[in-house]
């Protein structure tokens, strides 16, 4: 698996802690975000990680910012992508589960590392239910269909 990480300056610290223990797992990241921690903006980050999943040059991404939440907005706005913002572990297992997430964005303000960890962790491994939830999948996509110009 590839894993395009991007983030922040608020999110520069956890970005690292998250990248080490992802290839600890022998995880491909592939690394869009800044190493400063002078301020940068959020949304040309989000749309490189983006794109690289839509070229498929990864397979999912990690957003980090102070919330997660600029990183979400600008990442959903992209035909294909499904991005969740997360702060429990069970939002990471449902949202991999039951829609089928291929990003997840998380608040280097929000979140203790090791929880953010936990999260990254159950988000990675969890697949989607496609049997059970591929009725709900296609009708978010017919939306998205219909929606996007």
């Amino acid at each position: 698996m590839k894993i395009a990480i991007g983030n922040d300056h608020a999110g520069l610290l956890l970005k690292n802690f998250i990248t080490n223990f992802l290839k600890s797992k022998g995880i491909e990241v592939i690394d869009y975000g800044t190493n400063e921690l002078c301020h940068c903006y959020s949304a040309p980050i989000a749309e490189m990680v983006t794109k690289s999943i839509l070229c498929g040059k990864s397979d999912r991404g990690i957003l980090i910012c102070g919330t997660g939440v600029g990183m979400s907005i600008a990442a959903n706005k992209f035909k294909g992508i499904r991005c969740v913002v997360c702060s429990d572990p069970y939002t990471a297992q449902m949202s991999r589960s039951h829609n089928n997430t291929n990003i997840l964005a998380i608040g280097a303000r929000v979140l203790g590392s090791e929880l953010a960890q936990f999260i990254v962790e159950i988000w990675v491994n969890t697949d989607f239910e496609a049997g059970k939830r591929i009725n709900s999948y296609n009708l978010i996509s017919e939306i998205e269909n219909k929606n996007f110009k």
